[in-house]
């Protein structure tokens, strides 16, 4: 499938952007022809991804910067908005788990994934929509889950996702006079990183793992990155203008 320039021309920040969901964004992004930034707190995984682009002949910005820290964030974002000349997309991928029961659930439990998911998107909306409005012009993307229906385990993560939500429909109401757009892609089960995580946390082997969560989906497959990519490439087209507040559930069959 020939992918186009569809992004020609307009640069996407990507939080916690080098592996997972948020590499296999960054990477469709780099495909269509769009300038690409990563911001990350795994320096080595950082590295290893800027390789990989480079060697793949992508034109990318990779900075270790933690998305809990506005100040971090906020000289990304201007280092960015220097080398290109615009940042048009930003997608708030950055996320960590600390899954737990809610009786053995500890406050830095909570703390640390509330931090990452809502401060961490809160600091990088405010970090660019200066320049978004300024060029009147932007796609806010946020990375929710189905985890926000609710999920055993996670009353922390489930809550951020949730919340997550919400700041995408009250960006769209603040920022769509500007020409900028703010959605939610809320991705079912994806093989990555953090899903070998769980696995290893509740003590079964990750292809158990995927085997179980498959019986569970209708359309017979676990989910990729390049899938949760497709969906965000969707809504930070130009031609998506009028899809604003919206939350799509890529999880291969309905979620209520």
């Amino acid at each position: 499938m020939d992918m186009g320039n569809h992004f020609e021309g307009r640069t996407a920040f990507v939080t916690g952007g080098s592996r997972g969901i948020g590499k296999g964004i960054a990477r469709r992004f780099a495909e269509e022809g769009a300038n690409v930034a990563i911001i990350d707190v795994n320096e080595e995984a950082l590295q290893e991804v800027e390789s990989e682009f480079k060697e793949d002949g992508f034109d990318i910005y990779c900075k270790t910067a933690n998305v809990v820290e506005f100040s971090q964030v906020e000289a990304a974002v201007q280092e960015v908005h220097e080398k290109f000349g615009s940042v048009d997309i930003l997608v708030n991928n950055a996320g960590v788990i600390r899954d737990n029961m809610l009786f053995k659930m500890t406050d830095s439990d909570w703390d640390t994934v509330m931090d990452v998911h809502l401060k961490g998107s809160f600091n990088s909306a405010r970090a660019v929509q200066k320049y978004m409005v300024e060029n009147k012009y932007g796609r806010i993307i946020n990375i929710s889950s189905t985890s926000a229906l609710g999920n055993r385990g996670q009353a922390n993560y489930a809550t951020a996702k949730a919340g997550l939500q919400g700041f995408t429909k009250t960006l769209a109401i603040e920022l769509g006079k500007f020409g900028i757009t703010a959605n939610a892609v809320a991705p079912g089960f994806i093989e990555t990183e953090m899903t070998k995580e769980t696995a290893a946390r509740i003590g079964i082997s990750f292809e158990d793992l995927v085997q179980a969560s498959v019986e569970k989906i209708p359309a017979g497959r676990s989910g990729k990155p390049e899938d949760i990519a497709n969906a965000v490439a969707f809504y930070a087209d130009e031609r998506s203008s009028f899809v604003n507040g919206q939350v799509i559930y890529v999880a291969g069959g309905p979620k209520d």
